[in-house]
Parts: structure tokens; sequence; C-alpha cells
């Protein structure tokens, strides 16, 4: 099932795209569309549920990760400045 949407904003057409790739995979890993899952009732509720607050959980993972990451790379930069600075 192929649609055609006409976006705009180049920022929404890359989210869309992610969307899809993700849907996609999905599909491809699990061999069911979440339509599927939901309406012959492999999950029920509790179940989605569940899987939002773990994917939550891990997105809050993720979020501290890249403070870190930034962290790093900003004291590195500030080093490379200071050492950029003595050189000369």
């Amino acid at each position: 099932m192929r649609k055609e949407y006409e976006v705009k904003d180049p920022v929404v057409d890359r989210v869309i795209r992610k969307f899809t790739d993700r849907s996609n995979l999905g599909f491809e890993k699990y061999g069911q569309s979440l339509h599927h899952e939901r309406t012959t009732g492999m999950k029920d509720l509790v179940g989605y549920l569940n899987d939002i607050q773990e994917e939550l959980m891990d997105a809050v993972l993720y979020i501290q990760a890249a403070r870190e990451e930034l962290q790093d790379l900003s004291e590195e930069s500030l080093i490379q400045e200071f050492n950029d600075e003595e050189a000369i």
C-alpha cells in the first residue's frame, strides 16, 4: 500500500521517510504490521503501554549518553583551543 503525499517542509519529509523505513524494518523483523498485531489481539493495551514505557526509558538513556558525548566534545574542543593558543 503506497500513498503519495505532498510535503512542503523537507524536515517533515525526512521524518515521514524515517517512519516508513522503521515500519518496513519492523515488518521484516516480526513478519507482521502493528495493525495486524492489534486487530488480531496479539497485543493488548497493557502490552502497548509496556512497550511505550520501555521505549521512553531507552530514550532517557540515549539523551544522557548524548549529553555526556556533547560534554566530552566540548571539553576536547577547549583543550584543543588551549593547546593551539600555547603553540603561538
